[in-house]
């Protein structure tokens, strides 16, 4: 019998047509399904495909006796108790890589936007104005960038603004050099956040991470300096950075990510000109939603097919 798979957050069409080969899907490929839905059908669920917006807490792994693995289509596995899910046998996976182009790419898109005040000037020209004279910005070419966090996603947000000729200096307790030109490893986060034009964070949010970018840290920065944030909410103190912004201490700032998610409508980093915001959108390419699709697929239909072989195995 064919394992039944739930694809609660969606994905690409065509990858639920692959699915369908080695499953029982009972999700139409287009849309979502409501947290209601998803609990009538987990007592029969085996297998899992989440994106961020489905969390897998006890109450879900509660109704989910027969669940034997989720995966986590992208990154991040904040969204899964993992410690649970180990006491309970069920696997969790990922897909490592498979967005990482999408995450840095948008890091250099809201740096280039926050630089050339591009956000504020559609604005005003979209409210009847023509405020050239206000919105002088500063170019990327020559300056120096920070990089806290040089994984992955770090070293091709340096290869991508590589043409614009920056020294880069890069934050890592993992990572003891590069091979990438001009780029050198720093020890010291007082040292990226006091002496670097552009700051852009690329750390996964744990314990050791978690308010990491403190009111001091931000405190050091240079009056034209912009801090980038595409990686993961929480790691910046948001009060401190609303502070700084506010009283214009730095030039801005460019989120992808917040603490809290969705942004709440009260928060008053919305009452800021010169920080830009998007919701958490660093993976959301077309091209990287169906590479974390196909490699998901990819790795269930691996696990139910080498599953069953030890089953048959057993069985003699």
């Amino acid at each position: 019998m064919n394992p039944f798979i739930v694809v609660p957050d969606g994905f690409d069409k065509s990858l639920f047509e692959e699915l369908k080969k080695i499953s029982t899907l009972n999700v139409h490929p287009t849309s979502k399904v409501s947290e209601d839905e998803l609990k009538a059908l987990l007592p029969k669920v085996e297998g899992l495909i989440i994106r961020s917006a489905t969390t897998i807490n006890k109450e879900l792994l509660d109704l989910a006796p027969n669940l034997k693995i989720v995966i986590r289509a992208g990154e991040g596995t904040d969204n899964i108790d993992k410690v649970l899910c180990a006491e309970r046998g069920v696997k969790v996976a990922n897909t490592p890589g498979a967005n990482n182009n999408s995450a840095a790419e948008q890091a250099v898109a809201l740096m280039m936007t926050v630089l050339r005040n591009t956000a504020l000037a559609d604005a005003t020209m979209k409210a009847g104005k023509w405020e050239k004279n206000s919105l002088t910005g500063l170019e990327l070419w020559k300056k120096k960038v920070g990089i806290v966090g040089f994984g992955r996603i770090g070293q091709i947000v340096a290869k991508r603004i590589s043409g614009f000729e920056p020294e880069v200096l890069f934050f890592d307790p993992v990572l003891m050099s590069s091979d990438l030109p001009n780029t050198k490893k720093v020890n010291d986060l007082k040292e990226i956040f006091s002496t670097c034009d552009i700051i852009t964070l690329h750390t996964p949010l744990m314990p050791q991470t978690k308010g990491m970018i403190t009111a001091e840290l931000l405190n050091l920065m240079k009056k034209d300096a912009i801090l980038v944030n595409a990686s993961r909410g929480g790691i910046v103190d948001e009060d401190a950075l609303y502070t700084v912004l506010k009283e214009k201490k730095i030039r801005g700032a460019g989120f992808d990510v917040f603490a809290v998610e969705p942004l709440p409508a009260d928060s008053r980093l919305l009452e800021l000109t010169n920080l830009v915001m998007s919701p958490h959108v660093g993976a959301s390419t077309e091209e990287a939603q169906f590479r974390v699709g196909e490699m998901a697929v990819f790795q269930i239909n691996e696990f139910f097919k080498n599953n069953n072989l030890l089953n048959e195995v057993k069985a003699k």
